[in-house]
């Protein structure tokens, strides 16, 4: 019996009802291509195989690669499964994907803002992602009153969605906090055509650098006056903190900054 490595944030994913949920959320056609992340014991990985063209599953488990080689013998030698041994965070798609391509995972939940980052931002991103990650990190993803680096860096990107609560119940072992099906459909670069990715994401963490303070004062490397005129241009209020903004008044800030040659390209 192959026990969860709490080093690799090992959570399996036992229910079948949750898995068709996330199959259902994926809209998943014959010819796709599906990239799955830590596939376990396999419990995902057979409904993809079901639905999809080919699935291409990472594992860094050493101990998994052998179950799954094993389980899914036929599969891989038909060219139905790719099972790769690595690290997600270093795997390069383009290497292994020569067409579109979804996302579709129980990830590791410690590494969810560097993977989801990684991913929409490369210049080879899915066109659809459908993740289980942490319940609270998907509330703050896909709220809109309340803006975090995170929730913009994913919304600069495409749409998420807050798809469904999932009780820890449903793992082995049972994590301490419950979790949830997030989507990320409407996957683009569209957004930069006209900014720079660089200086809006710069601008972005600069805003946020201190949560407490007003915006302003955060963006202390443009002259205050210059700021104070921007804001009113664009009808954000002076006293506004970094976290109430949308992401369409950031991209106004960056858009007025770049006019202004305060951020360069």
């Amino acid at each position: 019996m192959i026990k969860a490595k709490k080093s690799l944030g090992q959570n399996f994913l036992k229910s079948n009802n949750i898995i068709n949920y996330i199959i259902k959320t994926a809209n998943l056609k014959a010819g796709d291509i599906v990239l799955e992340v830590g596939p376990g014991k396999g419990i995902l990985t057979e409904k993809l195989l079901e639905k999809a063209g080919k699935v291409i599953a990472i594992e860094k488990d050493h101990r998994l690669i052998d179950f799954l080689q094993k389980k899914f013998k036929d599969e891989i030698k038909n060219d139905k499964l790719k099972l790769i041994y690595g690290d997600i965070l270093e795997y390069k798609p383009e290497n292994s994907i020569k067409s579109t391509y979804k996302i579709v995972a129980n990830i590791p939940y410690y590494i969810t803002g560097q993977f989801l980052r990684r991913f929409l931002s490369s210049n080879f991103p899915p066109t659809t992602v459908v993740v289980m990650l942490q319940k609270e990190v998907a509330k703050r993803i896909t709220t809109t009153n309340k803006e975090s680096i995170l929730s913009l860096s994913i919304k600069a990107y495409g749409q998420p969605k807050y798809i469904a609560t999932v009780s820890a119940k449903n793992f082995s072992p049972q994590p301490k906090v419950d979790s949830a099906i997030l989507l990320i459909d409407n996957i683009s670069k569209d957004l930069f055509k006209n900014i720079d990715e660089q200086s809006f994401f710069q601008l972005i963490k600069t805003g946020f650098s201190s949560k407490r303070k007003m915006l302003i004062n955060n963006l202390s490397f443009v002259p205050k006056d210059e700021l104070e005129q921007i804001f009113k241009n664009i009808k954000i209020p002076l006293k506004i903190r970094a976290e109430n903004l949308s992401l369409k008044e950031w991209v106004g800030i960056t858009n007025s900054l770049k006019n202004k040659e305060v951020i360069h390209n």
